[in-house]
């Protein structure tokens, strides 16, 4: 099911982006939509090293993902053995809990921390961020070979979705396409915090995915980042405006999942 659709890419009038978790009025950011194809990636032999991403079917023993209690006892370790299973790193972390994303559609979209759908085409992390992060979590002593970032993407709304995640082929972003961006934290009550993310520049030359009509037994497992050169580096995504989708259809939900895997030196 291939479609066309609006992607939100960044422009380059603002000399330093910044864009916010909650607060989206404080958000400053030059944004420049392009209609672009957007190619139904099932059937297609999409891999981790290569595109930077691949679907999976992974079925979980969670039965509400809105527990966050289960989520922490179940969903964390599901994933952290997926991961390893997936990439044969030393050790694999997962730091931050579960992010519940809600189409605007929902009455839920907004009310959680962080729970929107992400509208302009980004990265997690710039490559300093993954860096600091990687370093922060090697134990003490232990030289890191590699570190890679993942992002564990699972619709758990009915099919189809509404506003759906698009991904564009890492093999197609060059790193002259990549706009070191500010990521703030601004979660009601605590203090703000940041770290250093990227927006994605329009090139022609970018070759956007989507996997239609997803069901909670099956996740997307893309890169964020990748330390060793000749892989896969990142996967720029956005969410966008399923146009075929019936009116009446379930607003979107989701789960994301970052994961971080780290190989040790000899």
């Amino acid at each position: 099911m291939h479609t066309r659709a609006m992607i939100a890419y960044a422009g380059r009038g603002v000399a330093r982006p910044r864009y916010y978790a909650n607060d989206h009025s404080r958000d400053v950011l030059d944004i420049v939509p392009v209609e672009m194809d957007v190619a139904d990636a099932r059937g297609l032999a999409m891999s981790l090293d290569g595109a930077g991403l691949t679907l999976l079917r992974h079925e979980s023993a969670v039965a509400d993902f809105a527990d966050r209690t289960a989520v922490e006892a179940r969903y964390r370790p599901e994933i952290i053995e997926l991961v390893t299973a997936l990439s044969g790193a030393d050790r694999v972390l997962v730091n931050s809990p579960g992010i519940l994303r809600f189409s605007e559609r929902s009455a839920q979209s907004g009310v959680l921390d962080n729970s929107r759908p992400a509208r302009f085409a980004h990265v997690d992390v710039s490559d300093p961020t993954a860096a600091a992060f990687a370093q922060r979590a090697a134990p003490p002593g232990r030289a890191l070979r590699r570190f890679v970032h993942y992002n564990i993407w699972r619709a758990i709304s009915a099919p189809p979705q509404d506003v759906p995640l698009a991904l564009c082929d890492a093999s197609t972003v060059g790193a002259e396409d990549l706009i070191k961006a500010d990521a703030v934290f601004d979660k009601p009550g605590e203090p703000e915090w940041s770290f250093e993310g990227l927006l994605l520049a329009h090139a022609p030359r970018h070759r956007w995915h989507w996997f239609p009509d997803m069901h909670r037994g099956e996740a997307i497992v893309f890169k964020t980042h990748d330390s060793e050169p000749g892989r896969a580096h990142c996967v720029p995504h956005v969410a966008f405006d399923n146009a075929a989708c019936p009116a009446d259809a379930a607003p979107r939900v989701s789960i994301e999942m970052r994961a971080l895997a780290l190989w040790f030196a000899a």
